[in-house]
């Protein structure tokens, strides 16, 4: 089967665990105002390829993968090629492969569904908590990502949540709080990472004629974040013990 990438990049540390391949999706249906990859949002600017040939590039690497390595498929959104997406992992599930899909969650189509089922876990990436915020910051609502979150946690699939923290837009007390209501009741995240909002996908913008919205703004100190996680996992106790 054939779809869209964008680029791959070999022995990758900090897509989920290990050492990992990370293949990078063509297509996105957010515009996210501090995207790393806006190259990555129209499909038709992707690298036509089929399953056979990305399956060759990653098994060059199995040797690196060990017991927790394998592949991370990431975008872009790779759900929005959802097709392409199962056949590819089917191919990686036949070869003892590890999957993980980083996704934004938008979609949860049938096909979407049985993708789920073929990975190790997911990665799922929650830009804001409050939906009219999300949409400012996006360009989709929140409604999407709840069900694809409550989706994933009602088939006990094993979850990483990932928030990057930007100051002013989503790096208070308050959205910690809402962040923990929104994961409490899911018993099977694993981990969930804050990370720094940063400008090196800025030139990226500027390269393709758009104009980066948020380039006034500067990441959070590593003290800021270290603060944010020591009250998001105290709110997360909290939850446990009710």
């Amino acid at each position: 089967m054939k779809g869209y990438i964008h680029s791959i990049e070999t022995l990758g540390a900090l897509d989920g665990p290990g050492l990992r391949v990370v293949v990078f999706f063509q297509g996105c249906p957010m515009r996210c105002k501090y995207c790393q990859n806006p190259d990555t949002w129209a499909l038709k600017d992707g690298i036509l390829t089929d399953t056979n040939t990305l399956i060759k590039k990653i098994e060059n690497y199995k040797p690196y993968f060990g017991v927790k390595g394998g592949i991370t498929v990431s975008g872009g959104e790779p759900f929005m090629q959802a097709e392409f997406l199962l056949d590819l992992l089917k191919n990686l599930k036949k070869r003892k492969i590890k999957t993980v899909v980083d996704t934004c969650g938008y979609y949860l189509s049938s096909t979407v569904k049985k993708c789920i089922e073929y990975m190790d876990f997911v990665l799922l990436d929650i830009k804001h908590t409050v939906n009219t915020e999300h949409k400012k910051l996006t360009g989709k609502s929140l409604t999407n990502v709840l069900k694809f979150l409550n989706y994933c946690c009602s088939q006990r699939k094993k979850l990483w949540i990932r928030q990057v923290i930007i100051p002013g837009i989503n790096d208070t007390k308050k959205d910690m709080q809402q962040l923990a209501c929104l994961v409490k009741d899911c018993k099977s995240i694993q981990k969930i990472e804050l990370l720094p909002y940063h400008l090196m996908g800025k030139w990226k913008w500027k390269k393709l004629g758009k104009k980066y919205l948020l380039q006034k703004k500067k990441g959070p100190t590593p003290e800021k974040i270290r603060k944010l996680k020591i009250y998001l996992s105290r709110q997360l106790k909290c939850a446990d013990e009710i």
